[in-house]
């Protein structure tokens, strides 16, 4: 069984009435009602909804939201400075802000991605030298994390460095900053860039690469002064589950570091497994890519096996399930809910899981000093009476007090 005790923590309360004496002997229902953990999915659908007029168009893509906000609390939105701004100088920033306060309206944190990255990159910057184009990025950075503040608070700040100076399917201007700057000048600078634009930021560096390839740029990085403040781990598994030994070798070399662990990208496939000689997942290109019902039952077990390991493991504080719906990256059938938004097994076990066995729900009856005392798993909560009166409070960490209720 797995060790749930990182994510839980003890709160020892006293209840009192109105006029400071103990509410003794009393039921008291004690309600989660938000977690810690950052339990995520790619929101691309919100910046959809933001966009489109049609009205069952935006109905369907309504219902999507509907689903997503049922089950997850964390998001991640589009940057991309290719599509974010594909004309120099006009950034699609309404869609992207109505986005991001539709999530946050709805109790979500936003994470921006990416930054800084060599795919989907502008190509307008091609006519630019290499210092005006290093000028232009942190420009970017700086307009983007300093004008989302407060709304968008956490980055994925560069993107895939370890194959960035090698990378040679296209001219774009990020591998020539790259090779320009070398790889630890580059990331220095952009993430000392976005820390002076938003000091409270939590700042990613991003890769698919889990290789001791990987692990070596980190401590280059570390001994440059650059720290980021979680390690992200794409974990694309279009060619076939990882498995648990896989997972555990890469949560203990990435552990060594004692920096927290976000899976950013992950995604599991409910269809037939992509051949396992394709090197870039995407060359892999099919029209249509079914689910099927075998498919789906194996998704569902995996996704369950993955995020039992991750939730147990002290420094993960993130997994984002990469698409929402079937039939986006690649065509693939590696969403939670199939193309017709009815879900899929693998949203169901998930729901069981996030808002049923890691969500805390009991009724307890005080003391005769009005106590309780229980272990939950971190987030917000709500005390009700039985007259109906709330108290709310924060389980981040092992609490004492006394409330008024």
């Amino acid at each position: 069984m797995s060790d749930l005790s990182a994510r839980k923590a003890k709160a020892n309360i006293v209840l009192l009435t109105e006029d400071k004496r103990p509410l003794s002997d009393t039921d008291i229902r004690i309600t989660q009602k938000t977690h810690e953990f950052l339990f995520g999915c790619g929101a691309f659908d919100a910046v959809g909804y933001a966009l489109v007029d049609d009205p069952a168009k935006k109905a369907l893509i309504k219902e999507r939201l509907d689903k997503w906000t049922a089950l997850f609390n964390f998001g991640t939105l589009p940057f991309y400075w290719g599509s974010y701004e594909p004309v120099e100088g006009q950034p699609n920033e309404k869609a992207l802000r109505d986005a991001a306060d539709y999530l946050v309206s709805k109790g979500a944190r936003v994470k921006g991605h990416p930054l800084c990255w060599h795919t989907v990159c502008a190509d307008w910057l091609l006519k630019y030298s290499n210092e005006e184009i290093m000028r232009k990025q942190l420009a970017r950075i700086d307009r983007e994390v300093t004008g989302f503040k407060g709304l968008v608070d956490m980055w994925d700040v560069i993107n895939e460095v370890v194959i960035m100076p090698v990378f040679d399917k296209y001219d774009n201007a990020v591998t020539r900053l790259c090779n320009y700057k070398g790889r630890i000048g580059l990331v220095k600078e952009v993430f000392d860039e976005a820390r002076k634009c938003n000091p409270g930021a939590t700042l990613l560096i991003n890769d698919f690469n889990t290789s001791p390839a990987y692990e070596k740029l980190l401590d280059e990085l570390l001994d440059a002064g650059v720290v980021p403040d979680a390690i992200g781990i794409q974990s694309h598994q279009h060619q076939g589950y990882w498995g648990l030994a896989k997972l555990n070798d890469v949560l203990e070399r990435f552990s060594r570091f004692g920096i927290p662990i976000h899976f950013t990208e992950n995604t599991l496939i409910s269809g037939d497994i992509m051949p396992a000689d394709i090197e870039d997942l995407n060359d892999y290109q099919v029209e249509t890519w079914p689910s099927t019902e075998e498919g789906e039952a194996r998704q569902a077990k995996e996704i369950c096996e993955m995020y039992e390991t991750l939730f147990s493991h002290p420094l993960v504080e993130a997994i984002t399930t990469w698409d929402l719906t079937d039939d986006c990256w690649l065509h693939a059938p590696a969403g939670v809910l199939r193309s017709d938004n009815t879900p899929k097994p693998s949203y169901n076990a998930l729901m069981d899981l996030i808002h049923g066995k890691w969500e805390t729900h009991l009724t307890l009856r005080t003391d005769a000093d009005g106590r309780i005392i229980f272990d939950g798993f971190k987030g917000d909560y709500e005390l009700t009476a039985p007259d109906g009166k709330t108290v709310t409070f924060s389980l981040k960490e092992d609490v004492k007090g006394v409330f008024t209720i």
